[in-house]
């Protein structure tokens, strides 16, 4: 089933409503937003959008863009409260390094669907730290700005006419991130079937 590209605009509505939601609930303080993970969030998108813009992929690229604009609003907001920030710990900052690896890599190869999917490998490695914390921690997160970022990236998928790897490969990560975020986060999975993570 396809339909119109507009919709993807609605996709970029409901990612800017979680984001907005996000924000103030750092700024508040209720949730808490692993920095590390957000500002490389912010960048890998960004740049899987240049790389988007590149091959052309046309309207479905709004919502690579949304998903890289929203966590560097939430970056940012992470300042304005002194509570609003997880601890970083090494942990973070080698998944913080390896991300950034994988944006050293794009820059190396300048190729669109390489830079799509170096950007890709960098947002899930930058993932890393916030999964633990949505396993371990749900309360300090808020599934909505991951559930809405999981509609959007649906709604896009549905929108693609011409399905070649530029098109769909951001637009699927998102969704299958975002939904693991989502039932981490909204069912507290790491309460309810708790492991213990080495790290």
């Amino acid at each position: 089933m396809m339909i119109s590209d507009k919709f993807v605009i609605l996709g970029a509505g409901l990612n800017f409503w979680g984001t907005v939601s996000y924000t103030i609930a750092t700024m508040k303080g209720r949730t808490k937003p692993n920095r590390v993970t957000w500002f490389m969030w912010a960048l890998a998108p960004l740049i899987a959008f240049s790389a988007e813009i590149g091959k052309h992929v046309g309207l479905q690229s709004l919502m690579t863009f949304m998903v890289g604009f929203g966590p560097l609003v939430v970056f940012i907001a992470s300042f304005v409260n002194k509570k609003a920030y997880w601890k970083l710990t090494r942990f973070d900052f080698i998944c913080g390094g390896l991300s950034a690896i994988g944006l050293v890599l794009w820059a190396l190869t300048r190729e669109g669907n390489i830079a799509i999917l170096f950007a890709i490998l960098a947002d899930g490695l930058a993932a890393v730290p916030t999964l633990v914390k949505s396993y371990g921690r749900p309360e300090t997160e808020d599934h909505l700005v991951f559930s809405l970022s999981a509609i959007s990236a649906a709604i896009t998928l549905l929108t693609i006419k011409n399905w070649s790897f530029a098109s769909y490969g951001f637009p699927l990560y998102i969704l299958v991130i975002c939904t693991i975020f989502t039932g981490l986060i909204k069912f507290k999975l790491g309460k309810r079937f708790p492991i213990k993570l080495a790290i």
